[in-house]
């Protein structure tokens, strides 16, 4: 009894400590930027619908090929008709001394008990099922041509889920280093918090002993609030740019969704080296490279519209259409047919094509240079923010020197209350600044990686 007492009473507290555990460990979520894309590459609507858009595009390739097999169509026939559709009688025959024998012999074949009739009739139902293949031997080029181009649709897809993948990533990294800088704020507003609190409890005890007034108390609670009211505003700005990336990256928010702080260490080094060839390799220019193949393409299957189209045609049937009993035959046709009249109309769409991939190849030349011009403009974006993001750091340290001699200058009566307060707020805004520059040179060294092409991000 005491065994099953004890037993009883752990199973109780095993109970009682998992149902503690369990909201932790079923609603608590720490994401990562590793986890936030490969949620992003699972859920997110539009890289799922450019997937979608390419394996469209491959059921179209094979819906082409299919063009070089035989096409097999089945048929099949049956009629009943109110009156023999085909009536032929003894009265019917132009011929008059024809007529005149076959009327005697029918009327002797009468009197002479045989039940015949004097007309005969054809066609009044009948059924009857066939089957007819066609293989294609020469469409002028129109079905090797098909398949080139319904193989430059895949490719065309899988490079435009290629740029859309990229670009939602790219969008991705940026929420996500927007959310974790907000964050990052809210825990250095808290440390000033602190300082200011520190301030705070200084002041009043001076002002206990009479060594200060009540307004150096009301300006360190001034600060106070409006450092709090800022909080406030932080913690709104976090709750919706979660909201917005828990949206991209396909999952429902949650108050306990927490999204891990890049850590200070895993800043990514700077590209110095910088290439002008990059662009070959954006899905963009290689887009551009396919339409001009595209339009080439077209352009031939336009031209095969005017060559001789040879195919042989096998057609079989059985049924009872005429006769009563049911017969079958086959019936094999080479078939050749030669549009002499198609060249002149032929002729404008071949033009037309022409334009079309000059046009096509002026997208191309013009597109590579804006890539060239982007690229350099994200090099320098990149390089811009880094040689900052140091300056910033340099000034950081100033900041932090200059607060800490306004303490003790305040402290030893050598300088005011304001003082102080005007080096705590530099203090705070180059610590935002810091925060704020590595987003920037992190989310421009990722854009120019992009545009180079680089892989560096798909992890």
């Amino acid at each position: 009894m005491k065994k099953r007492t004890y037993r009883n009473r752990i199973m109780r507290t095993a109970l009682c400590v998992a149902m503690a555990l369990a909201p932790t460990t079923l609603t608590a979520q720490t994401l990562t930027l590793d986890s936030c894309l490969a949620l992003a590459r699972r859920n997110n609507a539009d890289i799922r619908t450019t997937q979608l858009d390419v394996l469209k595009a491959q059921e179209v390739k094979k819906q082409v090929f299919t063009k070089f097999f035989p096409q097999v169509q089945l048929g099949a026939l049956g009629y009943h008709a109110a009156e023999p559709l085909i009536r032929f009688g003894i009265n019917d025959i132009q011929s008059d001394d024809m007529r005149e024998l076959l009327q005697a012999i029918y009327e002797g074949a009468v009197t002479g008990g045989s039940d015949i009739k004097s007309e005969m009739t054809l066609m009044k139902r009948g059924a009857s099922i066939s089957a007819t293949a066609a293989q294609p031997i020469f469409a002028g080029g129109r079905i090797v041509n098909g398949n080139r181009l319904a193989q430059l649709g895949v490719e065309a897809a899988e490079l435009q889920a290629a740029a859309k993948e990229r670009d939602v990533l790219e969008n991705i990294e940026s929420s996500y280093y927007l959310v974790t800088g907000l964050q990052q704020k809210v825990a250095t507003l808290t440390a000033a918090l602190d300082l200011i609190d520190s301030l705070d409890r200084t002041v009043q005890s001076a002002l206990a002993n009479g060594l200060v007034t009540k307004s150096d108390a009301l300006q360190v609670q001034l600060k106070r609030n409006e450092m709090l009211a800022n909080q406030q505003q932080l913690t709104s700005g976090i709750r919706l740019a979660k909201r917005l990336l828990c949206r991209q990256i396909g999952i429902d928010y949650t108050d306990s969704t927490v999204f891990a702080d890049p850590s200070p260490a895993t800043l990514p080094p700077i590209e110095y080296l910088y290439t002008m060839q990059a662009d070959s390799l954006r899905p963009e220019m290689q887009l551009l490279r396919i339409n001009v193949e595209a339009e080439k393409l077209k352009r031939k299957m336009t031209i095969g519209e005017t060559l001789p189209q040879l195919s042989i045609v096998g057609i079989g049937f059985y049924g009872n259409i005429i006769k009563k009993n049911a017969v079958g035959n086959a019936i094999a046709v080479l078939s050749l047919n030669v549009p002499l009249t198609a060249w002149w109309e032929t002729s404008h769409k071949i033009r037309q094509h022409n334009i079309a991939i000059e046009e096509a190849g002026i997208m191309q030349d013009n597109l590579g240079k804006m890539m060239s011009l982007e690229e350099e403009k994200a090099y320098s974006d990149m390089l811009d923010a880094y040689m900052l993001m140091k300056s910033d750091s340099s000034a950081l340290e100033v900041a932090k020197e200059n607060y800490r001699l306004s303490n003790l200058n305040y402290a030893a009566g050598n300088t005011t209350l304001s003082e102080v307060l005007r080096a705590h707020a530099l203090l705070l805004q180059a610590q935002n600044a810091i925060t704020d520059r590595r987003t920037t040179y992190t989310v421009a060294r990722r854009r120019l990686l992009d545009l180079k092409g680089n892989n560096e991000h798909k992890r």
